[in-house]
């Protein structure tokens, strides 16, 4: 059975990595090769409209998932060596056993990370929502927001049914009637309201930390630090250089996920996102959320999550 998952897994990543055009292996047999996880409008929109991915030192090939669920288990089965998933997804594989560690966070405004009701629902607050159905993915930042925000308004976390399927078909369920909201993250929350078929109903503000991270596996971690190293050095200089260029890559980020502008721009002006090494505050953050889900019964027991992040790259 474990084995049919590793091959339905690496399957997935290979078909992904042939859409997107994966860079070369060299001809050289000495060039190190990264392959690399992303999601929609992540990591290689963003470093390609920089112009980082010019002149690499090493080769990376892509592999692109619509969501982080299938990133972790990719990451769990060795089939790619690193990729970005937030802190949600990333607690998830960690207690499933994975020896993936987290080398680089992300901070962005936690507002697109939110629930979506259709445009004409009666629905005004989160309490509206006792009883009801909310698409989402199982673990995802998404179900994470749901889950915080009924417990804020001091409703049992299963006060609502939870129906787990992907953002496309969630989409699609919102907007036929078949489930009464829809929780999400960006860039679906933005192309729902420029669309106007949704409209945010709880936003993730004070709700969730708006972390994200670039995990490795532990093989990678030992045998492409360097390659790692310098990745990480790129993705932040990439976005320094998106928010000086924010019209300019809005634009271009258009263009390369495949979504309107407007959706684009918003999505990417109000994230306001950052790169940072991993600190303190950081491992602080990731304690509390891996606390809430244990809360949740999400996860079965305690989760110390210091030992699951790499300290050691930093920002030069």
């Amino acid at each position: 059975m474990q084995r049919r998952h590793f091959h339905q897994v690496l399957g997935a990543v290979l078909a992904g990595s042939s859409l997107l055009g994966a860079s070369s292996v060299g001809a050289q047999g000495n060039r190190v090769q990264l392959r690399a996880g992303d999601q929609k409008g992540g990591l290689k929109a963003l470093l390609d409209a920089a112009g980082e991915t010019k002149d690499l030192p090493y080769d990376i090939k892509w592999s692109e998932f619509p969501a982080a669920a299938p990133l972790a288990e990719a990451l769990n089965a060795r089939a790619i060596d690193f990729g970005i998933i937030g802190d949600a997804p990333l607690l998830f594989s960690l207690a499933a056993g994975s020896a993936a560690k987290a080398f680089a966070a992300q901070r962005s405004d936690a507002y697109g990370t939110a629930i979506l009701v259709r445009p004409d629902s009666a629905f005004q607050s989160v309490n509206d929502l006792k009883g009801k159905s909310i698409a989402t993915n199982r673990g995802s930042i998404g179900h994470f927001v749901a889950l915080k925000a009924l417990d804020a308004a001091g409703l049992p976390l299963d006060s609502v049914q939870f129906k787990f399927i992907p953002p496309a078909d969630a989409k699609l369920a919102l907007t036929q009637g078949a489930v009464d909201a829809w929780a999400t993250w960006e860039p679906y929350t933005a192309l729902a309201e420029t669309s106007q078929h949704a409209r945010v109903l709880v936003n993730g503000r004070g709700l969730w930390s708006g972390l994200s991270f670039l995990a490795a596996t532990d093989v990678a971690l030992k045998e492409k630090r360097e390659a790692l190293q310098d990745f990480k050095q790129r993705v932040a200089r990439a976005q320094i250089w998106s928010y000086k260029n924010a019209d300019a890559y809005g634009q271009s980020l258009a263009k390369i996920i495949g979504i309107p502008v407007a959706a684009a721009t918003l999505q990417f002006e109000r994230r306001a996102m950052r790169w940072q090494d991993i600190d303190a505050a950081v491992i602080a953050d990731q304690q509390r959320t891996a606390d809430f889900y244990v809360k949740a019964r999400l996860l079965k027991q305690k989760l110390e999550v210091e030992a699951t992040f790499d300290k050691s790259f930093r920002l030069l």
